[in-house]
């Protein structure tokens, strides 16, 4: 398993569309991908999970990735939280 702390930098924070992105980008991958916010664990390839989180703005976060390609899936993860989904 592979991990990484980051921060939510987009202003709308982790809405719909960012969501949904994460979410189509992450099941591409085979391994297991987790978000770890306020004591919680979010299923990162579940749109509907992820909205659950109501991560915003400000808010850091834990991506967790544990498979046979977390490597890659950890880097996409964070590039795309890192660029703040083109926002």
């Amino acid at each position: 398993m592979v991990s990484k702390k980051t921060k939510i930098i987009n202003e709308q924070g982790l809405h719909m569309r960012p969501a949904m992105e994460f979410a189509q980008e992450m099941a591409k991958f085979q391994c297991d991908v987790n978000l770890k916010f306020n004591g919680s664990d979010f299923n990162g390839k579940s749109v509907i999970n992820i909205m659950a989180g109501a991560m915003k703005c400000g808010s850091e976060i834990e991506v967790q990735c544990d498979g046979a390609d977390e490597e890659a899936a950890l880097a996409k993860a964070l590039e795309m939280i890192e660029s703040g989904f083109g926002e």
